[in-house]
């Protein structure tokens, strides 16, 4: 997942020429709905510590969140970009899973297949460690292109894929001369507190040339909203977008929508759009309406402590009854879990099967993130798998190691 390109260059912007309780982006300041407050999460998920002293003593920040009735927009009105400085000890890839490995190949196949790719030229803005864009390579991409000032090459990675290149710098209009037929960007809208400010320059960078698509890739709030995917909501993360937020911002910044879809289990939210060109399609209708959306950013809000309470009281009887339990995923969904938990002692280890988290420790909690392989000493009783959408895939890692806890899914 691409996501290695946010900096304070893009997170700042134009961000002082716009009120704080304004919208980031539609700009309306009356329409503002609060909806929850968490206090003291860590500024990072996924910048793990090599100690457990350093992992609690994390900078936080707080999340107050609000919700935009005029365009259907998610926000956190306490977000302070200052705090935020990315760096290459970012590491958020989940491409150790098979589950999204397999997402992320039919993707990319998806995008090769319908906009005619095979040997034309991919952009991608914030290609993090450049996995996806090695995939659009070996579908017969002819030439790919990445951004991000954080990317460090391997020669494994070198070798890999010779019609693949990294800038390690950011993308702005003084590469406007390269001629490319689709620009990607993949999980960076969300850490950018302004996001029309990026989006307009990613439109005049693009310019006038019309059969250049962009194909963007969000977390989807409305997982969070309708499903109660509650461990989404993460410091770094100051936006969260909805159908109708998304195709705003893309239409203000000059560019046509064509498709506008869910994935991954609901829990992405994706759009395709042209630059505004009168040749080119453009969405149908849009897919939800703001007022509509707002029965259940309502509904979230009242609902949001019973569930916490809920897995509190969960978690804390596990411990009573001595049960060893581990949870499964340290990526932000298990930080936030944890970290909202506040009863983080009664819980020792967190499981994941990138190997470049394992050995590290979480921030603020200091659980230390340990392999798959290593449960089989430990024995937990109880593992809880913070996405259902690794369900399946964690039920066979088990079985594999012949590891018989109880799994359950927050």
């Amino acid at each position: 997942m691409s996501l290695g390109s946010r900096s304070m260059n893009y997170l700042a912007g134009d961000s002082m020429n716009i009120p704080k309780k304004n919208c980031p982006v539609c700009d309306q300041e009356d329409s503002q709905l609060p909806l929850i407050e968490i206090e003291a999460l860590p500024v990072f998920c996924n910048v793990l510590l090599p100690d457990r002293q350093r992992a609690v003593n994390v900078p936080l920040g707080d999340i107050h969140l609000f919700y935009c009735e005029c365009c259907g927009h998610v926000y956190n009105g306490a977000f302070d970009p200052s705090k935020i400085d990315y760096s290459p000890s970012y590491e958020n890839s989940l491409h150790f899973s098979a589950n999204f490995q397999t997402y992320a190949e039919l993707l990319a196949t998806r995008l090769v297949a319908t906009y005619d790719l095979k040997g034309r030229t991919v952009l991608e803005v914030g290609c993090g460690k450049g996995d996806f864009l090695r995939l659009m390579c070996k579908l017969g991409v002819g030439h790919s292109i990445g951004f991000d000032p954080s990317y460090e090459e391997t020669l494994a990675a070198a070798l890999d894929c010779r019609n693949f290149a990294v800038v390690r710098d950011y993308y702005s209009e003084k590469y406007t001369d390269l001629d490319v037929d689709m620009v990607i960007c993949r999980h960076v809208l969300e850490h950018i507190e302004y996001p029309k400010n990026f989006l307009n320059t990613i439109r005049r960078t693009v310019g006038d040339r019309p059969g250049t698509v962009v194909f963007f890739e969000v977390p989807n709030v409305m997982y969070t909203l309708k499903d109660f995917g509650i461990w989404d909501l993460i410091y770094e993360h100051c936006g969260y977008f909805t159908s109708p937020s998304l195709i705003h911002l893309f239409k203000a910044a000059g560019f046509i929508p064509v498709s506008v879809r869910s994935d991954y289990g609901g829990q992405y939210l994706c759009i395709e759009a042209y630059p505004d060109i009168k040749t080119n399609p453009a969405l149908a209708a849009q897919l939800e309406d703001p007022l509509r959306i707002a029965k259940y950013a309502k509904h979230f809000a009242a609902e949001y402590r019973e569930k916490v309470t809920e897995w509190q009281r969960k978690v804390a009887g596990m411990k009573r009854s001595g049960k060893k339990t581990v949870v499964w995923g340290g990526g932000s969904k298990g930080v936030t879990f944890l970290n909202v938990m506040r009863g983080h002692a009664e819980i020792d280890y967190i499981v994941d099967v990138n190997p470049r988290k394992q050995g590290f420790y979480i921030p603020h909690t200091g659980q230390r993130v340990i392999s798959p392989d290593a449960l089989i000493d430990y024995k937990p009783d109880v593992v809880i798998a913070v996405n259902p959408q690794y369900m399946d895939e964690i039920h066979k890692a088990l079985a594999d190691r012949n590891i018989r806890s109880d799994l359950i899914s927050v």
